[in-house]
């Protein structure tokens, strides 16, 4: 895949990113997606350099979705391996809350880990001074003792982010008896797996349970930052352990390294549709819009954040 590709990947990103902001706030839960859906299927169609299956898809599937896994994009050139979510945090966009995003990320053939819609993960992101130091076999205090005393810090310096749900009751007060403080997220783990590996971002690990798909749009992205990642399958039943082997996971209780998750050179591109904990969301002007978006690429390990100024002076036709 050619570095040039990485800023066609972007402009989809961006199409769907300044689509499903008109929906901010508006309440209407499928409105955002289901137009940032349209729009990357519209723009991917200008690009002749690649075409490939999504393997990794909208993980909000509904019937007709037109970016489910198993569709394709594209009629033409190099052959590659996609996934997407067209807006991560729908319903956060429709309700005006924060970590909105449009992600999209390519891989060479076997590149990304295929997981099934609804499945979930149990995940744990640090920045690249994790990696070898902290492990998901560990308990959240093991961890924040190593990685503090891999930074020369105390734990009390640290910052753990976890989506804000019933599930998590636990693990948040084990993470505050530990002595870290606790940034608590309505949406968005993407966002935070990322802030988690970015140094500086203010965030300093990522715990939690959360979308399997968005799990591998994670390792997509941390691959490309050098950070650390791992993932477990966080079964809820019998049934998920069913649906993952028939998936081709035959061992649902591995621990998955970003390697098993994001293989080969990948590409990947993210838009903020709100702000968020990586990038600020869209912001409209009288005649148009700013977006703030990063693209990365795996092979150089370069990071790109964009701020393109959009200007309307026509309708979209999507």
């Amino acid at each position: 895949m050619e570095r040039n590709l990485a800023l066609e990947l972007v402009r989809i990103t961006e199409a769907a990113a300044l689509a499903a902001a008109r929906e901010n706030g508006r309440g209407e839960e499928m409105a955002p997606e289901r137009v940032a859906s349209q729009a990357i299927v519209y723009s991917f169609g200008g690009i002749d350099a690649v075409q490939g299956e999504i393997v990794v898809g909208d993980p909000q599937q509904v019937e007709g979705d037109l970016l489910a896994g198993g569709s394709r994009l594209g009629t033409d050139g190099e052959e590659v391996e996609i996934a997407i979510d067209p807006l991560e945090g729908s319903v956060s966009c429709a309700l005006g809350g924060p970590n909105a995003m449009s992600i999209m990320a390519l891989g060479e053939a076997g590149g990304f880990l295929r997981c099934p819609a609804n499945t979930y993960m149990e995940k744990m992101a640090t920045s690249a001074d994790g990696v070898g130091v902290v492990d998901l076999d560990n308990s959240p205090p093991e961890n924040l003792k190593l990685l503090a005393e891999a930074r020369g810090c105390y734990v009390e310096d640290l910052t753990v982010i976890i989506l804000d749900r019933p599930r998590h009751d636990d693990l948040i007060e084990t993470v505050r008896g530990a002595g870290a403080r606790v940034k608590l997220i309505p949406h968005g783990d993407v966002a935070a797996a990322m802030a988690a590996a970015r140094e500086g971002s203010g965030v300093d690990m990522l715990l939690g349970t959360g979308g399997a798909s968005q799990g591998i749009l994670s390792a997509a992205a941390i691959k490309c930052m050098g950070g650390f990642l791992q993932g477990r399958f966080a079964l809820r039943s019998q049934s998920d352990r069913q649906t993952l082997y028939e998936a081709g996971i035959n061992d649902a209780d591995a621990k998955l390294e970003i390697r098993d998750m994001a293989r080969g050179n990948i590409l990947f591109a993210a838009t903020g549709v709100t702000d968020g904990e990586y990038l600020a969301g869209v912001k409209f002007f009288k005649g148009g819009a700013i977006s703030h978006s990063v693209v990365m690429r795996s092979a150089s390990g370069t990071v790109r954040l964009l701020e393109t100024h959009h200007k309307f002076d026509y309708k979209p036709e999507y």
